[in-house]
């Protein structure tokens, strides 16, 4: 009995020790994590009315049929490059060869009975000039004539009309660019304004914004715009080419289009962006009176927003903030963060409250 006590008290002090190391090394050894900060500023006097929007072609057209058949041929693909006038859809035109050679020979005979009518009513004409026919035979003659030159006439209409519909089982691009898109594929029907594919003049490009109707009356045609580009980041000048004056079917948000300078390639259609119009005698803050810090700096947990901020002895201190409108890639701090302050941009390490940090 007494080993077995003597050896429990070995293996108790044993414990101790070993807790007590472990404690003492959690204690000593605390992770510095090297951070960069930066200071709020106020930006400049410029007053912004900001919106979101999209890109998209500012030449782009849905090409469709007007008849019914089946399609015989795709030419283009998604994506691929396309002149104005390029062959891109052809549709079966079997029945219209049947119509065209019906035309043709309509007009074949009209021609004919249009011309023996003009030789009877040119020799009445010398007749009735020599008193060998009468007024009478003159005038019946003529209206045959006229008839006969009508229904010449109406028969060449219906073949102009018969060609004019070879043009819809033959459909040519409507302007170079390239396609965005095909609806339809080889063996499908054809139907009257059926979408057979899409074409987007991809060289220039717009953005369609909607402006709420508290804004809408301070952008004006011509004026100047930045363009943020949120998958690239990228900013874009733009001038404001279209302002839409009603809001019935877009609920109380007016479209606005905005033309893009050169993007050269990296903006493409589709993609989502944030406009940003430099105004005067806008009732939105300014900017020389907000805060703003980078977006990039926030740190979102479900509905709330915070950035952290340097304590007392090199700690990271996470402050709750109320935020605004977005100026680019920039936020505006509306209470939470005062003018001056210090916050941190970036960590090379996972943050969190009461951090141990070194200021790099």
């Amino acid at each position: 009995m007494k080993k077995i006590v003597t050896a429990l008290t070995v293996l108790s002090v044993i414990l101790a020790v070993s807790c007590g190391k472990d404690k003492n090394e959690s204690v000593t050894h605390v992770t510095v994590i090297p951070v960069k900060v930066s200071e709020t500023t106020a930006g400049n006097n410029t007053r912004y009315v900001t919106a979101s929007g999209k890109t998209e072609a500012e030449n782009s057209a849905v090409v469709s049929t007007r008849i019914m058949g089946y399609i015989t041929k795709v030419h283009v693909k998604a994506g691929q490059k396309v002149s104005a006038g390029q062959l891109l859809v052809s549709i079966n035109n079997t029945d219209l060869q049947a119509k065209k050679a019906q035309a043709d020979a309509s007009v074949l005979q009209a021609a004919t009975a249009f011309n023996n009518a003009k030789k009877d009513y040119d020799r009445f004409v010398t007749l009735f000039g020599q008193q060998s026919a009468s007024q009478k035979e003159l005038d019946d003659m003529a209206a045959r004539y006229e008839m006969a030159k009508a229904a010449l006439e109406g028969a060449k209409q219906m073949r102009n009309e018969v060609r004019a519909q070879f043009s819809y089982t033959s459909i040519t691009s409507p302007f170079s660019g390239e396609v965005a898109n095909t609806f339809v594929k080889e063996g499908d029907m054809a139907n009257p304004g059926m979408p057979l594919l899409s074409v987007e003049g991809a060289s220039r490009l717009q953005v369609a914004a909607m402006v709420a109707e508290t804004d809408i009356t301070s952008i004006r045609n011509g004026m100047a715009a930045k363009v943020l580009v949120k998958s690239t980041g990228e900013v874009v000048d733009g001038t404001v080419a279209e302002v839409s004056l009603s809001s019935k079917n877009t609920g109380a948000q007016y479209l606005v289009k905005i033309n893009l300078a050169n993007t050269s390639g990296k903006v493409l259609s589709g993609m989502f962006v944030n406009v940003q119009f430099p105004i005067a005698g806008s009732k939105e803050t300014t900017a020389s009176s907000a805060v703003l810090v980078p977006e990039s700096a926030l740190v979102k947990q479900g509905q709330l927003t915070g950035i952290y901020t340097i304590g007392s002895g090199n700690i990271a201190i996470l402050r709750w903030l109320r935020t605004g409108r977005a100026f680019g890639n920039q936020v505006e701090v509306l209470s939470g963060l005062g003018a001056g302050e210090h916050y941190i941009v970036s960590a090379e390490g996972k943050l969190f409250n009461g951090a141990k940090i070194s200021i790099q």
